[in-house]
């Protein structure tokens, strides 16, 4: 695996970190406070999506939660303030919010799907499988952590699946262990983009 400083783009392939979606606050991730944000894929896309999330926190919903609490200030008594309590909450999601893309950025390595050409799945690669029990196709595209969408068919390269693709080739027959059960996927096609 080639390094390079962060932000850089390179060619590689990448395994073993867990999944987590971009959105709103609800789908914020959830990292484990000792897990280390260093040296992990991301796509141009992911990267440039952190950015525009990291610029709407810090110029408009930073400003606006500062906004909202000195308005709550201004009705008195902070004890029994539920404005003030509900605007410091929403300071404190945007804040670590802010924290977590900053380190996500500082340590992720960019990765351009459509500079790679390989005869196997990596990190980055857009697989269409087809389901060996009912005949049913879908794709995916393996993805970083932060920027898993499920709805959007883009998996985590550490989900069950991205992790038993991970090295096969068109025409491998893959087991896939997931909470659900197991299933067994073909690989139809393989593609960089």
């Amino acid at each position: 695996m080639t390094r390079k400083s962060p932000g850089s783009t390179t060619n590689f392939h990448y395994a073993g970190v867990s999944e987590t979606p971009i959105g709103n606050e609800n789908s914020w991730p959830q990292r484990k406070p000792d897990m280390d944000t260093k040296n992990f894929p991301i796509t141009v896309e992911g990267r440039r999506l952190l950015d525009a999330e990291l610029k709407q926190l810090l110029s408009v919903e930073r400003p606006s939660v500062v906004h909202a609490i000195e308005v709550a200030r201004a009705h008195g008594d902070l004890k029994e303030n539920a404005e003030y309590a509900a605007a410091k909450e929403r300071q404190s999601f945007i804040e670590g919010r802010i924290q977590h893309i900053n380190a996500v950025i500082a340590g992720a390595q960019v990765i351009d799907p459509a500079t790679l050409n390989y005869p196997h799945v990596v990190f980055g690669a857009t697989v269409k499988l087809t389901d060996s029990d009912s005949g049913n196709e879908v794709t995916y595209k393996i993805v970083g952590m932060d920027e898993a969408d499920v709805s959007k068919n883009k998996i985590s390269i550490g989900s069950p699946i991205a992790r038993a693709l991970i090295g096969k080739k068109k025409g491998d027959e893959v087991k896939v262990t997931t909470p659900k059960g197991s299933s067994t996927f073909e690989i139809c096609g393989i593609e960089y983009r």
